[in-house]
């Protein structure tokens, strides 16, 4: 099962692409229908908005009266969180009730109002925003639903920015023009890569990642950091710690357009436990790869660090990302061993050598051309360079006190 979040601001227009979503066979969880729904007549949910909020938020007939509520909810911070810490739960709750009874190759689309705030975008494999400028919201809510423009603008402001939406947003869907602009763009998005990211799942495979050198992306850190908070998320207690590792790690070096993560563990044995929440966060494991490379030739006073070649020590486990859109590959590797530690320090000793990450990236391209796109001889080309670039790293480090 695929799980999409999809959110966006009061009025951006989540409603007409969960449509678009559902015309194309997707299962949508809308979190508005849920939230009505834990706080009909009789439920304990209106009880509770009641007993804290008061009597007047109830129409004649003891139905909740919406307007009354938000006036008094959405007066202050401390008021909406009050109405947040009834509702959400409740409404949590019954969502994981309707996806227990999904099919399990569906896609599952969750239109939830309040994801960024609620911090739950780490939760999914693919998050999808749609955008309106705050303008065309606050016109939409005045003439569409029939709002006060005092009040739309007073929801609007009670949700998140746009800067904080982009930073979860691995799919931004502009709404700013027509409806059939944004039906055709969300079209493109389920069949390109939605539906490719549900079919990788559900055959437990990676998808092709490009192969050969790129320019530099300025975003790739800002990609990067959304990674490492779903999987964070996802590996829980069992990672010591996520970083963001090699040459998209490096700000203007050339590279292939693959995010790499290492999740470092305290033993490889975590990585088994990992197996099956990280295919469900997008990642299936790559099982014929378990080890790097062992590098020699390298001594250092850094404590607590292994330089042996013993390939025992060299062991690792990789996932690699399901989705289409954004390739990545997730190396779990054990705290203190060579390869773990070496991953870290390469990153930090190509940004303060400049010269030395000019070097790499001429490296990178004579391997890139001699490969032709052969992603093996790709990195048998780059390995002579590695294996001094291994001692020459570790030299460093010893000569400026480089932790881990």
């Amino acid at each position: 099962m695929l799980r999409i979040g999809l959110t966006g601001g009061i009025g951006a227009g989540k409603s007409a692409l969960s449509k678009t979503f559902a015309e194309l066979g997707g299962i949508i969880v809308d979190g508005d229908v849920i939230a009505r729904e834990v706080v009909e007549p009789g439920t304990e949910g209106l009880k509770s908005l009641v007993d804290t909020f008061g009597e007047d938020i109830l129409q004649p007939d003891g139905s909740l009266d919406r307007p009354a509520l938000a006036a008094k909810a959405f007066a202050n911070d401390e008021e909406r969180q009050k109405l947040n810490g009834i509702v959400h739960p409740l409404v949590g709750k019954r969502r994981a009730e309707i996806i227990a009874g999904v099919s399990p190759d569906a896609v599952v689309v969750e239109d939830i109002p309040l994801l960024v705030e609620s911090g739950m975008a780490p939760l999914f494999p693919l998050v999808i925003i749609v955008h309106a400028d705050v303008e065309l919201r606050v016109q939409r809510l005045v003439e569409i639903r029939g709002m006060t423009e005092d009040d739309a603008r007073a929801r609007i402001s009670a949700q998140a920015t746009d800067e904080q939406r982009r930073a979860v947003a691995d799919i931004w869907l502009d709404n700013s023009g027509r409806p059939e602009a944004l039906a055709e763009r969300a079209r493109d998005v389920w069949h390109n890569r939605i539906l490719p990211f549900s079919h990788n799942l559900s055959q437990r495979q990676p998808a092709r990642t490009p192969a050969r050198v790129v320019s530099a992306d300025p975003s790739w850190a800002e990609q990067a950091q959304r990674i490492v908070k779903r999987l964070q998320t996802t590996c829980g207690h069992r990672a010591v710690r996520v970083d963001h590792i090699g040459s998209t790690a490096v700000p203007k070096l050339d590279a292939k357009d693959v995010i790499d993560i290492q999740v470092t563990v305290e033993s490889l044995d975590a990585a088994e436990e990992l197996v099956e929440p990280l295919l469900s966060a997008g990642y299936p494991r790559l099982e014929h790869i378990t080890q790097d490379a062992a590098k020699t030739d390298a001594r250092s006073t850094v404590p607590g660090i292994d330089h042996s070649d013993d390939p025992a020590l060299w062991g690792k486990r990789i996932h690699a990302s399901a989705d289409p859109g954004r390739p990545t590959n997730v190396h779990i590797r054990t705290a203190g061993w060579p390869n773990q530690q070496f991953a870290l320090l390469f990153v930090d000793w190509l940004k303060a050598n400049a010269d030395v990450c000019e070097k790499y990236s001429a490296v990178k391209q004579d391997a890139d051309a001699s490969a032709g796109g052969d992603i093996v001889r790709y990195i048998t080309a780059k390995e002579p360079w590695f294996r001094d670039a291994y001692r020459r790293a570790w030299e460093w480090a010893d000569a400026t006190g480089w932790k881990p």
